[in-house]
């Protein structure tokens, strides 16, 4: 089935102008899956597009936890460091609603504490209810992104009902991440797991059938300021085996079984 990056930006402006040398080094890595997740509806138009260019593409639409509220954080003179088309909460969710059942999964959405002033945490808990329930009215899996309100998201997904889940690039506590396994939601490690302890030991320590690869490219490179891309996945399928004591080809075949399982697809 071959290998997929489950979370990827390939429609940030960063990757844009090498969008055919990123996928052919991703084809050329073994990688068939790139999950490409939508922020707003301005690049879930840019995802849906990328996805009619190329097979490799599985168009993901979301509306990132910032992006829910950010609207209410101009107003309020709150910064944000991303050039954003802003929209309302209403616009964005109507969006994914309108699409979702083009979409291969939902995402990203979540909650994030980290830019988001508390005044705006309960309305960005309402997106956050909204989108979950679109994804589970259509059946989808959920890519969340969390940020310093993981205990809170793992809350909500429980009393919503939501099984189907990948935490993307989690970076809650360990004894979190395997609260969030024993409820049957995967993980997704990133290119930077060689350098990063904390993305290590779950690959050491979590269950290896709720692991997943991703490279949220274009950030988390395998080295310092280096631009990720999709064709990284291969480089930390290769570490996990090392720390599994495995071979290269039984850490592929984990990490293809893993996907096939959380997003239905044909192993």
């Amino acid at each position: 089935m071959g290998l997929a990056d489950v979370h990827a930006h390939l429609t940030s402006p960063q990757l844009v102008p090498r969008e055919r040398e990123v996928l052919d080094n991703a084809a050329a890595a073994g990688v068939t899956s790139i999950l490409v997740n939508g922020l707003n509806p301005t690049d879930n138009e840019a995802v849906r597009a990328l996805a009619a260019r190329s097979s490799l593409v599985r168009p993901c639409f979301g509306f990132y936890p910032v992006d829910t509220v950010l609207t209410d954080m101009d107003a309020m003179g709150k910064s944000y460091p991303r050039d954003v088309t802003p929209c309302t909460m209403d616009e964005g969710i109507a969006w994914v609603r309108e699409h979702a059942s083009e979409a291969f999964a939902i995402g990203e959405i979540g909650l994030d504490g980290y830019w988001v002033p508390k005044e705006l945490w309960d309305k960005q808990e309402q997106a956050f209810r909204a989108l979950v329930r679109i994804a589970l009215d259509h059946d989808k899996a959920i890519v969340i992104h969390t940020r310093r309100r993981e205990k809170r998201a793992l809350e909500i997904l429980d009393e919503l009902g939501a099984v189907r889940v990948d935490w993307h690039c989690f970076g809650g506590k360990i004894g979190l991440a395997r609260q969030i396994t024993e409820r049957g939601h995967s993980l997704s490690i990133p290119s930077n797991a060689r350098r990063h302890e904390g993305f290590t030991r779950m690959l050491e320590t979590l269950p290896r059938d709720q692991l997943l690869l991703e490279t949220d490219c274009p950030y988390l490179g395998p080295m310092p300021g280096q631009q990720s891309e999709p064709a990284f996945v291969a480089d930390t399928a290769r570490y996990a085996a090392a720390l599994w004591k495995c071979s290269e080809d039984e850490a592929r075949a984990q990490f293809e079984a893993s996907f096939a399982r959380l997003f239905r697809v044909p192993s």
